[in-house]
């Protein structure tokens, strides 16, 4: 009844066009009410504090749960354009819409800085990582602006831009995308305005009617122009310049940004300047230190690698003294059994044995060279071979003979050697002990012979 009240009055020609107007949207706002019933700012307000005390109490899991009804658009239902209804957190105040959105990016965070382990057995590995990966990717960002804020990035509170771009400082995989979405937001976003007389006359200039004039009270009414919001911008300007632009290597870009910004004043202006630089100072002192670091532990590894070669020369040096050493004791410690032949004769005789032996020497080597060229020239037979000793032995008397001759001292020595041996045989007693030293030499050569052949046996 109200739609056809309302259709009816529309279609008056009496009716004004702005009461018409007003009719139809409170109609339209009637149906949608009746299809989809809406969460009461009361509502979103409780669930908020359930929320909170569940975050308190390190609930985590029960804390998102409760929390998700509020900033998850609404599915099953629709307006009367066919457009699905937005969350709930839209139609609540500005205060406490912040309060919602800065609720839920303190639970990502809280949920991204849990052991593996953990936030799997609370929430479960495809759920953690479905989470883990919505921050550090950056598409939480993404998230509040269309559910909370229409998909307009300028619309976004100020104070949610600090808690996003801060928890995208703390857990995103690069900056990149952290300073895109604040370049956005900056160049969707008014600068705001605290001319208070500007302000005054925008205020006395308001008429109802105008729909110029509700725009403007609406952007006043809206907290745009106040220190607060300058103060939010301010912020939004020290994490876009100080750290996200630092985080991405962008110094001079950071720079150029602070001086030629509209809403730093001259202070401000020469404290983020001061403050640039001496971060940068300090990252300058930080990869000075790396270098020398680095520095410093490459000398020690060249030290410790040089060290290393002189011991092994040392080592090396060592082992070859002490195998000389060795060689040397072993050649000094071997001792030489031969007979050394003296060069000079002690006596005449001596001389005459020496000649003796060589001329023997050389006629036995002169033979046996006659023999053996014999042998080769031809196998002898057994006539030749007895001739041959005969003329051996003949020339061994012949030679013996001549000895005796030129060294008849030598023939006495012979005999009186004889005559010794036979004066010693000739004695019983010594006969008889030198019968029975060789009969017990002989028995004990006849035990240990039976010994072995026992061990043998055994």
């Amino acid at each position: 009844m109200a739609f056809d009240g309302s259709f009816s009055t529309t279609l008056s020609p009496t009716g004004s066009e702005a009461f018409g107007s007003h009719a139809l949207s409170n109609s339209i706002s009637s149906l949608v009410s009746s299809t989809n019933p809406r969460v009461a700012p009361s509502q979103i307000s409780k669930t908020y504090r359930q929320a909170s005390q569940l975050f308190l109490t390190r609930r985590l899991p029960e804390a998102l749960s409760t929390l998700l009804p509020l900033i998850t658009p609404l599915t099953e239902g629709s307006d009367a354009n066919g457009l699905t209804e937005p969350a709930p957190v839209v139609r609540a105040s500005r205060a406490t819409r912040i309060k919602v959105w800065s609720l839920y990016l303190t639970i990502l965070n809280a949920i991204l800085e849990l052991d593996s382990e953990e936030g799997k057995d609370a929430f479960g590995t495809q759920e953690w990582r479905t989470l883990c990966q919505k921050v550090r990717s950056g598409d939480v960002w993404e998230e509040v602006v269309q559910f909370g804020y229409h998909g307009v990035e300028g619309d976004v509170d100020s104070d949610v831009v600090i808690n996003l771009a801060t928890l995208l400082l703390a857990h995103a995989r690069s900056q990149m995308v952290n300073q895109k979405r604040l370049e956005n937001y900056l160049a969707a976003s008014n600068t705001p305005n605290l001319d208070i007389s500007r302000q005054l006359e925008a205020a006395r200039s308001y008429r109802p009617s105008s729909r110029s004039g509700r725009s403007a009270s609406k952007g006043a009414a809206s907290g745009a122009d106040t220190p607060r919001d300058l103060n939010a911008r301010v912020k939004i300007l020290e994490l876009y310049t100080l750290h996200v632009l630092l985080r991405n290597n962008e110094w001079d870009y950071a720079r150029e940004f602070i001086s030629v910004s509209s809403v730093l004043d001259e202070e401000r202006r020469e404290a983020f300047l001061q403050a640039l630089q001496s971060l940068q100072e300090e990252q300058q002192a930080v990869q000075q230190r790396e270098r020398e670091e680095q520095q410093r532990q490459e000398d020690s590894l060249k030290k410790d690698i040089e060290d290393a070669r002189r011991l092994r020369a040392e080592n090396e040096a060592r082992e070859h003294r002490r195998l000389e050493e060795e060689r040397g004791k072993r050649e000094a410690s071997e001792v030489d059994y031969g007979i050394e032949q003296s060069s000079h004769p002690s006596s005449p005789s001596k001389a005459r044995d020496s000649r003796n032996g060589s001329a023997m020497s050389k006629q036995s080597q002169s033979s046996s060279s006659v023999s053996k060229a014999k042998k080769s020239a031809a196998p002898p037979s057994l006539g030749a071979r007895a001739a041959m000793i005969i003329a051996n032995l003949r020339n061994i008397i012949e030679q013996m003979g001549s000895s005796l001759r030129t060294n008849p001292m030598l023939l006495m020595r012979l005999v009186a050697f004889i005559v010794s041996i036979i004066v010693v045989f000739g004695r019983r007693d010594l006969r008889e002990r030198i019968k029975r030293i060789l009969g017990s030499g002989w028995t004990k050569v006849k035990q240990t012979a039976g010994m072995g052949v026992k061990v043998t046996y055994i």
